[in-house]
């Protein structure tokens, strides 16, 4: 027997990063919200690596941030050790990366998620969802109670149908412990979404005191904090000051290589025990041995898990030997002769939905009112997942409200084209962002996503009064700031060339502003304080986007200009086009693409693998004598 457990108008399937952002950003939209979850202690847990951010992933963490989600506030109340990564190369690739206290970080979001407005949280497995017409209705639950409601968004992380490998030993079990998703996986299926297997892994855990720390190369955070949000009054001032807890550094060998090697027959991954796709760019140990045979070592980080706690994780070490094979190849390292264990690593395989079925909102195509967002999308990361959980919660708010959906495109921010790999082009493996993804990544950088994302975050109404001064005042300091540089007048008499030269740069011949001046490679905004004797006391954090936005503006103009020819395309929309086998001069290749991916505009078609530029070209005729039918 099944009976009405409540009706909500937004329901989430998982709590994890991804199901905590949507939940949260539904909530704050006003939507009455239930978030679902097998068991509440999960809720933002950290089964992997406990640290945010990192290459490319601390971007969107930013971008999350300046839209008006938690992930950026939560880890600067729990951080223990923060860096700044890539420091020795171009802006572009700056990435912040933080170590979480991973019991701290699960404990504060559960604070901010009980204490929402309209967001019910419940500890209950979804094992169906209710479907009628093609228009999701609400979920069925292990407990026979269905749960209405107008939009559903699965979150289900790696718990679909998953399965732990360690070595000849493999069970039913979800990360950690935890329970496996089976019955939801299997409903799935039946409902025709087209489905594939992943594989993801995580290393051993270890015992502090079992480490010889001295044989170690300690690796110390970085001197000034700098937060992820953009919501710090002081922002870049190290508003975050705490103590920091260092990481630690060693390295694989040859007797490592060995272990590894002589229990090939035994590795999960190359006796045919795992049918999932694993990560390409998170391999696990086994793996990187067998691929890179001629590298004589590996690196290896261990990682606190806490302020309260001695287990430490070895990261790079992820694998799916048997646990003998686990601690053997560990002791060959000489910091870990005297190793303890406290969790084994693994290999865990899971269900995933091909993300060729989601429109950009990501709404389902073959069901109206569900979305996906996270690792069931295909991805892997926490950082991947809350971004894809913020822009479903809102879709799904918006379309509730009757408004127009939030999409974020390639050259507005590094969701944008997270988001639009994965509904264009799809994925073979779990898909990992990266900053080579991004075609104008001098435009989205980790320091400006406020500038590029506050104001839609503001429009979807996720961004409050308060934050929106802060956005408006920092904003208006970089802009005044420019502007004053811009008019500035530096003339070459004999000190100020003197001056010059002592920085290694050429006199003056003529009158120049002290903007272009910085432009000079040698130059910068800092370097050329000397010459402004007036400069106002700005916080850091304006200093240095005045400095990137000075120093390269011909290239960002260049990719202001590539921004504007890509946005002729993206404009056209596609939604008029029932079936693109009645273009006449279409290729039947691109016409079964096209109508299988429902294109939202003619940018998007045009990154579809299948669809060449000459298809291009024929939709454009198509949509222009449709055009000028209407006209007649």
């Amino acid at each position: 027997m099944t009976y009405n457990a409540g009706n909500y108008d937004v329901i989430v399937v998982g709590a994890g990063h991804a199901g905590c952002e949507a939940a949260l950003a539904s909530a704050r939209l006003g939507l009455k919200t239930l978030m679902c979850t097998m068991n509440i202690e999960s809720l933002a847990f950290m089964p992997c690596n406990p640290n945010i951010g990192g290459t490319s992933k601390g971007h969107l963490v930013r971008e999350l941030d300046a839209l008006g989600g938690e992930m950026g506030v939560n880890i600067d109340k729990t951080l223990i050790q923060s860096r700044m990564l890539n420091t020795s190369k171009g802006p572009a690739v700056h990435s912040l990366r933080a170590q979480a206290d991973k019991v701290e970080y699960q404990k504060e979001m559960r604070k901010v998620v009980e204490n929402t407005d309209n967001l019910y949280l419940r500890q209950i497995e979804v094992t169906d969802l209710i479907v009628e017409d093609g228009v999701v209705k609400g979920v069925s639950t292990r407990n026979g109670g269905n749960f209405m409601g107008s939009a559903v968004i699965l979150a289900t992380g790696t718990y679909l149908a998953s399965k732990i490998i360690i070595g000849e030993a493999n069970y039913e079990s979800g990360p950690n412990g935890l329970s496996s998703a089976k019955v939801l996986s299997e409903n799935l299926d039946k409902l025709g979404f087209e489905m594939h297997r992943f594989k993801t892994g995580t290393p051993v855990r270890v015992h502090k005191r079992s480490i010889d720390f001295s044989l170690m190369e300690e690796q110390k955070g970085d001197e000034r904090i700098i937060p992820f949000s953009f919501v710090h009054d002081n922002y870049l001032e190290a508003p975050i000051d705490r103590e920091q807890i260092s990481c630690y550094l060693t390295y694989t060998n040859e007797h490592t290589h060995k272990v590894i090697d002589k229990n090939r027959h035994r590795s999960p991954m190359f006796n045919g025990s795992i049918e999932g796709v694993g990560a390409r760019y998170c391999p696990s140990i086994e793996d990187k041995i067998y691929r890179f045979p001629d590298k004589s070592r590996h690196q290896i980080f261990l990682e606190p898990e806490g302020k309260e706690t001695n287990e430490m994780y070895v990261q790079g070490m992820s694998s799916s030997l048997p646990e003998e094979v686990q601690i053997e190849m560990l002791k060959t390292i000489p910091a870990f002769r005297n190793i303890e264990i406290t969790r084994t690593g693994y290999a865990i395989e899971y269900e995933m939905i091909d993300p060729l079925q989601l429109y950009p909102t990501l709404e389902f195509k073959m069901i109206r009112g569900l979305y996906g967002a996270g690792q069931i999308n295909g991805t892997s990361g926490y950082e991947e997942a809350a971004a894809q959980g913020i822009v479903a919660g809102i879709n799904a708010a918006l379309k509730i409200k009757g408004e127009e959906p939030m999409i974020i495109d390639r050259s507005q921010g590094y969701i944008g084209v997270l988001i639009d790999d994965l509904v264009t082009k799809g994925t073979n493996e779990p898909y990992r962002m990266m900053t080579s993804r991004a075609e104008y990544r001098l435009l989205l950088r980790q320091d400006n996503a406020d500038l590029r994302l506050t104001e839609i975050g503001r429009r979807v109404g996720l961004v409050s009064d308060e934050r929106y001064e802060k956005y408006i005042s920092r904003k208006n300091m970089i802009e005044n700031e420019l502007e004053r540089l811009k008019k500035l007048q530096i003339t070459g008499k004999r000190e100020v060339n003197e001056l010059l030269e002592k920085k290694g740069s050429t006199e003056l011949k003529k009158p120049t502003s002290l903007y272009e001046l910085i432009k000079r490679p040698e130059l910068d905004y800092f370097k050329v304080a000397d010459f402004d004797p007036d400069r106002p006391d700005l916080r850091i954090d304006i200093q240095e986007q005045v400095n990137v936005m000075s120093k390269y503006e011909g290239y960002i103009k260049q990719q202001f200009e590539d921004v504007a020819q890509f946005a002729k395309y993206e404009k056209k929309k596609l939604d008029g086009i029932e079936d693109y086998f009645s273009i006449k001069g279409l290729r039947i290749e691109a016409a079964q693409k096209l109508n299988k991916l429902k294109p939202v505009n003619l940018g998007q078609a045009s990154r579809i693998s299948g669809v060449n530029p000459a298809d291009i070209t024929v939709i454009q005729i198509y949509l222009e004598s449709k055009r000028k039918s209407r006209e007649a």
